[in-house]
């Protein structure tokens, strides 16, 4: 990736096909999420009778999607669902049966660029063994990762049937993408988005070192390719007294046999943190080949100008820059050689490159 133009691959950005309100019914008593969509490029998320969210075309319009990348310079774009549609209350048996019709409106939204659009499928996590079947059955389809939650309820990533689920994505070769969602504390962070602020931070760099100092790290086989959006929220900047504890306090290492830092080997996370200092900090922690770039297209809190972060970010040279913005993914990505469907090399083979 150092030798020539970089193509360039968002890890992290976001659909929500046209469901109408029949069809979010499927989730009843669970969100029920639909799409309302004006005649003027704008639409409304919609949780059953109550406005979520406005959103902008790009969110279920391909042809949208793929002229903004195109201005952007973003050559491929992984494309996972909305956190609202994921159904995590509903009854396991007709959550499954949403996973799999949202899986198969992301296979269709992505069908018409398939060397530009990488479709993630979702899965019903609170039955870990019924999201083994529907991740398989989604990867047998052409799905190239699994989008999941960071926590199903009470129950976080370390949780047994999660890391068992964990376990068999590993074992298939799919790669799964964490994003924080249902944050914790909404009873004191209302107004000024402070939830998605102070909350999705939190949440992320909960999971992250509740299977470090859990011992899940140690039970999920190596080969498992998992990253985490939003940067890994603030586990980075909070790395060192996580460290700090376990060396000093034996209930913080009673179940993990190694500090912290020697996990960050395990993950990726994306780049959208906004600041290339931040970034740089990131980068310094987590290691130039376990960072990608992550945009959170096509909401408003992403980046605008996908990679700024990256290409402003101090001390990183074009190698790095290289990584970050398309080789990491394309390592991610990858499909291991036993598996059916084609791998991302053909897709870098075209040559949409910025």
């Amino acid at each position: 990736m150092t030798g020539g133009p970089v193509t360039v691959i968002d890890v992290h950005s976001h659909v929500f096909p046209r469901f109408s309100r029949a069809e979010g019914r499927t989730l009843a008593g669970a969100g029920e999420p639909w799409l309302r969509v004006g005649g003027d490029g704008t639409g409304m998320m919609m949780s059953g009778d109550e406005e979520y969210r406005p959103v902008e075309q790009g969110l279920w319009d391909p042809e949208r999607r793929l002229a903004d990348m195109d201005a952007a310079g973003v050559g491929v774009q992984a494309v996972s669902s909305t956190p609202l549609m994921f159904g995590y209350a509903a009854e396991p048996a007709r959550a499954a049966d949403w996973c799999d019709l949202v899986n198969e409106r992301v296979l269709a939204f992505c069908a018409g660029a398939p060397d530009r659009l990488l479709p993630l499928c979702q899965v019903p996590l609170q039955d870990p063994e019924l999201a083994c079947a529907v991740a398989a059955r989604a990867a047998a389809d052409g799905h190239r990762g699994v989008h999941i939650g960071n926590h199903v309820g009470d129950r976080n990533l370390d949780d047994p049937g999660i890391t068992g689920f964990l376990a068999h994505c590993a074992e298939i070769g799919l790669p799964v993408l964490v994003h924080p969602w249902d944050m914790l504390g909404a009873d004191r962070m209302r107004g000024h988005m402070l939830p998605w602020l102070s909350g999705m931070p939190a949440e992320t760099q909960l999971s992250i070192l509740g299977l470090m100092l859990s011992g899940a790290f140690e039970r999920i086989p190596e080969s498992l390719r998992l990253c985490f959006c939003h940067g890994g929220g603030s586990f980075a900047f909070l790395l060192g007294r996580a460290d700090n504890a376990w060396h000093n306090r034996d209930i913080v290492r009673a179940d993990s046999p190694r500090p912290p830092s020697e996990y960050t080997g395990r993950f990726f996370v994306d780049s959208a943190v906004f600041d290339p200092r931040a970034l740089r900090l990131l980068i310094d922690v987590m290691g130039v080949e376990r960072v990608m770039l992550g945009t959170d297209y096509p909401f408003p809190l992403g980046e605008k100008e996908p990679g700024a972060a990256i290409r402003a970010c101090p001390g990183l040279d074009d190698a790095g820059r290289a990584l970050l913005l398309g080789g990491n993914a394309e390592a991610f990505f990858a499909v291991p050689p036993a598996g059916d469907p084609a791998g991302i090399a053909p897709i870098l083979a075209e040559g949409r490159t910025t």
